[in-house]
């Protein structure tokens, strides 16, 4: 799967937004991150969302998610959940892993 996005990333794109890296390769999220979303009581999963940054990058962004699969952010407007939402990962590009059989 991440062979065939990768060789298909620019030619999905718009031909004014190839060659952008609009899309990223991944993102690398902390343990203290993911385990500080785990640890809210009732969570039992996390969901990632997919957003766009003002320079037109997309991110994943983490959210736990309880056991009715409802995301848990506990009535906040979407400008206030910097607490519940993790998107501060690091992207690929420009940072990327060492190579693996996921990312060659």
């Amino acid at each position: 799967m991440t062979t065939l996005y990768r060789a298909q990333m620019d030619t999905i794109l718009a031909d004014e937004y190839k060659g952008q890296d609009i899309l990223a390769k991944s993102e690398l999220f902390s343990k203290e991150q993911v385990e500080k979303l785990l640890a809210n009581p009732g969570c039992s999963q996390l969901r990632v969302y997919y957003g766009m940054s003002q320079d037109l990058k997309v991110h994943a962004l983490l959210v736990g998610v309880n056991d009715r699969g409802e995301d848990m952010l506990n009535g906040s407007s979407l400008t206030n959940i910097e607490e519940e939402v993790i998107e501060d990962a690091k992207r690929c590009p420009p940072d990327c892993p060492p190579s693996s059989p996921l990312n060659s």
